[in-house]
């Protein structure tokens, strides 16, 4: 017999990661333009250098978001054992850890980088696509995994 799913607590969080993303990509922008400004001959090659950052960080985002889709997903399941939301709850808290040791990262990068433009631009900019990423797969992730199981 199938499992029967409330996807509700989902598909909120799609919606906030909706209103991150839209965030984001402003910020992106904003920090495109002044960046463009000071930098003006070398931007493009920020942007390229960020982008194969971002070509490299891609499947191991996609894979940490296939996991924590699957982990919501089965936390979105009816009939859950108090052992079982315990599970979950742990591999929960390992995702967030993992997630908060990359911020972490990034602030203590962009704090401790001698203050070039070019750097701090390729280190914004890789933060931003990062995030961008996350949330994109782990959308794309979970709408496909939604509608599998509906």
């Amino acid at each position: 017999m199938a499992a029967a799913y409330d996807f509700t607590k989902l598909r909120r969080l799609l919606i906030i990661h909706l209103v991150v993303q839209i965030a984001l990509v402003a910020l992106l922008v904003w920090a495109s333009w002044q960046f463009q400004q000071r930098l003006a001959d070398r931007f493009l090659n920020g942007v390229i250098f960020s982008l194969v950052i971002q070509l490299g960080l891609f499947f191991p985002i996609k894979s940490l978001t296939a996991k924590e889709v699957d982990r919501e997903i089965a936390t979105s399941a009816i009939g859950l054992t108090p052992a079982d939301l315990q599970a979950l709850r742990r591999k929960r808290v390992t995702a967030d850890v993992i997630k908060s040791s990359v911020f972490l990262f990034f602030f203590i990068f962009v704090y401790t980088t001698p203050a070039k433009p070019i750097i701090l631009a390729i280190t914004y900019f890789t933060f931003i696509l990062t995030c961008l990423s996350y949330f994109q797969c782990f959308n794309f992730a979970a709408r496909r995994e939604m509608k599998l199981r509906t």
